[in-house]
This record gives C-alpha cells, sequence and structure tokens, in this order.
C-alpha cells in the first residue's frame, strides 16, 4: 500500500487542490480539499472510494461559497447502476445515462485521471481507450457522462509516462505528465504538481 500527500495548482479557475491519496492493489481511496475563484470563490471537499479494479464505489462532495452550501453523494453499485443523492435528507435519484461508466471525473481535480489509467495499465503498455465518465462539474456538483479518450505518448526520460486526454464531445485535448504511481504531475490548461 502507497500513501500520498500531494498538491496541484489549479490554472483553470485559479486556486489549488491538496489530496491524500491511498493506493492499494487495484483499489486507490482519496480525501481532497479544494479551492477556486472563478467563477466565483468557494472551497471543495471530497472523499473518492473506489473498489476493485480501481472502479468507482463513492464520491462525496461539499462544496461552500458565499451564503451557499452544495452537497453530492455520487454512488456506483456493483451492477452498474449510478445514483446521487444531494443535500441533506434527499433521495437518492437514479442516474442512467450513466450506463456503462466505471469512473467518477470530478471537475478541476488530477486525482480521478489516476483511475482509468491504473485501471488499463497505461503506466505499462501503449494504446488508445475510451471511457465513458460520470463528470462532476463544479462548483454547482451537477453529473453529466463525459466521453473521453486516453492515448499513450510515451515514456519521459525522467520515468514520467505521458497520455492525451481527449474529450470526445468538445475539442478540448491536452497531454497529461503522470509519475510512477499513475498520478497527475501536469495537466496542461488546467493543472500542475506543487512541491511537496
Amino acid at each position: 500500500m502507497t500513501v500520498r500527500s500531494v498538491g496541484w495548482a489549479i490554472e483553470d479557475g485559479g486556486g489549488e487542490d491538496w489530496a491524500t491519496v491511498q493506493l492499494d492493489v487495484e483499489r486507490l481511496t482519496a480525501t481532497g480539499v479544494a479551492s477556486a475563484r472563478e467563477p466565483e470563490p468557494y472551497t471543495l471537499t471530497y472523499d473518492l472510494e473506489t473498489g476493485p479494479g480501481f472502479v468507482t464505489e463513492q464520491l462525496r462532495v461539499e462544496a461552500r461559497g458565499s451564503g451557499w452550501v452544495r452537497t453530492l453523494d455520487l454512488r456506483r453499485a456493483a451492477d452498474g447502476r449510478w445514483t446521487a443523492r444531494s443535500g441533506d435528507g434527499a433521495s437518492a435519484e437514479a442516474l442512467p445515462h450513466l450506463a456503462g461508466a466505471l469512473d467518477c471525473d470530478l471537475g478541476r481535480c488530477p486525482v480521478t485521471n489516476s483511475m482509468p489509467v491504473l485501471r488499463e495499465g497505461l503506466l505499462e503498455r501503449d494504446g488508445t481507450v475510451d471511457f465513458v465518465m460520470a463528470w462532476v462539474s463544479v462548483p454547482d456538483l451537477t453529473v453529466h457522462r463525459s466521453g473521453q479518450r486516453y492515448t499513450t505518448l510515451g515514456t519521459d526520460p525522467d520515468g514520467r509516462r505521458r497520455i492525451r486526454y481527449a474529450s470526445l464531445e468538445s475539442d478540448f485535448v491536452s497531454d497529461l505528465t503522470f509519475d510512477a504511481d499513475g498520478l497527475v504531475v501536469d495537466y496542461p490548461q488546467l493543472a500542475r504538481r506543487l512541491p511537496s
């Protein structure tokens, strides 16, 4: 088991994201605190748990701004059904539009890029893989279906793996760099690792 405390400067929106990530055999858990200035100042806390194969089981998020608080409890059942609960005491809402998704993707959160990379072995092998993600936009915490493509670009001389992220629903493309544990080092246009 590996436990890492990592931080990123968030270039999209201005702010930071600090997380404690636990990596075990085919499992990842993370607890984080993030902040941003755009589109309005907010802070965000999150707890992420995956099951075997780095498949999302639960993502709990709380966002706070001036005069407002939003919460989200996003879950994926073993049979692949996704549900979301927003607010205290709210009933869980079924999210059938997320059929086929294995991963959550929390906006402006580099941790959630690790799960598909680790599950598909993209640190060790070359290839292109398409994914369906349960993308959570911030700070509104709405959940969307998001098609994404990851394509390996090779390994840098320092041993860091480069993987191209491409949205299948827009023209957004970014070449990410991952460390040996599968955590993002650099995500151009979004985030860059801060010194520990």
